[in-house]
């Protein structure tokens, strides 16, 4: 590989990281600035021990999110993340159990968090690229 491709290939997946990571890092915080307003969410949802839910979605949406953005541990947080979602896809969007509009808004979520768990799959296969934590390890435990 070409280093322009290199360096290409890197830069895209740091783009990458944060992009995935954007919307877990939003949500994420909105999660622990409402703390109560999250664990009345996972009450109302149905979620099982919804206080603990709360606290493990704060730290997959938000903690996680910023390790995969500065690429730290990339690899199994990719993989964690991936499962997670694929969690909540099945807890949180359940559009076969709905009707009308609510059965279709949350059959667009679901898939959506398909195809999240894909880029996060992708990521888990590719690695996190020259431009991440995980790469300036490396490179020093090399040296």
């Amino acid at each position: 590989m070409k280093q322009s491709e290199v360096k290409s290939r890197d830069g895209m997946l740091l783009v990458a990281r944060v992009l995935i990571a954007l919307l877990f890092l939003i949500f994420g915080w909105q999660k622990l600035l409402d703390h109560s307003g999250t664990v009345q969410y996972m009450i109302h949802a149905g979620v099982p021990l919804p206080a603990l839910a709360t606290v493990i979605a704060v730290i997959m949406e938000f903690f996680v999110s910023i390790a995969i953005i500065l690429g730290a541990a990339t690899r199994p947080l990719a993989l964690l993340l991936a499962l997670y979602t694929l969690a909540t896809a099945f807890i949180g969007h359940r559009y076969w159990t709905m009707t009308g509009m609510a059965r279709f808004e949350n059959e667009i979520n679901f898939y959506k968090n398909i195809s999240i768990i894909g880029g996060l799959l992708a990521l888990y296969v590719a690695g996190p690229g020259r431009y991440a934590l995980d790469g300036m390890w490396q490179r020093k435990s090399e040296t």
